[in-house]
């Protein structure tokens, strides 16, 4: 399988306080990951130092083999790596097909020469109906959730190799979460990796292969989705169950 993001040492900072301690987490293509634990925990904090979008960031992120620790942001997201912020940042006053236009960018390939998976507009009108059914409506004019799967569908429109969600199912409609549910297995079958920051944990339950568990900005537990299950006294103190 083909580690598709690795993270060695990686430490956050928000000005002098130290957020993400040592971190060091892998993906392999096609796998979905949860990072779970209480809020504070550090999860949002870690997709974002993924991303590149924190100056205080120290340690090696590699993605499809290439060291990307100095890249910026926006560097990361050509070479495609996509960011599902939690604050659903739509452009309120472009439509839906304004908004998944600005997300345009060109296929790509895996290594071994395969076109790697490539989304049009109507592949994801497709995959998410509720866009389809308001394409030439304001995108500030839907609901959260239907907002949430807009951001979603905009960084698929980048067709990154992985996509880091910051909890997508906060606050959002049961039905849409269903949906987000069909979504990224879906993603998933296609070779897609996702890396999914997330406290509830039947969501996760339903999508992750693999889970780390973080308390106060170190993984404290790393296993299978499965395992984790399983760990009753881990699910009570670190995921309040």
């Amino acid at each position: 399988m083909l580690d598709l993001l690795v993270v060695n040492q990686l430490n956050a900072y928000y000005g002098s306080a130290q957020v993400i301690f040592d971190m060091d987490l892998q993906l392999q293509r096609g796998e979905v990951v949860a990072l779970m634990g209480r809020n504070g925990a550090g999860k949002s904090t870690t997709l974002k130092a993924i991303m590149g979008l924190l100056a205080g960031t120290q340690g090696k992120v590699e993605l499809m083999g290439a060291d990307v620790s100095a890249w910026p942001s926006y560097q990361r997201a050509r070479a495609g790596l996509g960011y599902v912020p939690e604050d659903r940042r739509v452009f309120s006053d472009l439509t839906v097909l304004e908004n998944l236009e600005t997300g345009r960018q060109t296929a790509r390939f895996w290594p071994d020469g395969r076109v790697a998976p490539c989304w049009s507009v109507d592949a994801l009108l497709t995959l998410f109906p509720n866009l389809a059914e308001r394409a030439n409506q304001a995108a500030g004019k839907m609901s959260g959730g239907e907002q949430q799967m807009l951001t979603i569908a905009r960084s698929l429109m980048g067709n990154p190799y992985l996509l880091l969600l910051d909890e997508p199912s906060e606050g959002v409609a049961p039905v849409i979460v269903e949906q987000m549910v069909a979504m990224i297995l879906q993603l998933k079958q296609q070779g897609v990796s996702v890396l999914l920051s997330e406290q509830n944990l039947h969501f996760a339950a339903l999508l992750a292969d693999r889970v780390y568990v973080l308390d106060r900005g170190h993984i404290f537990y790393t296993g299978s989705m499965q395992n984790l299950m399983q760990e009753k006294e881990i699910l009570r103190e670190h995921l309040s169950l």
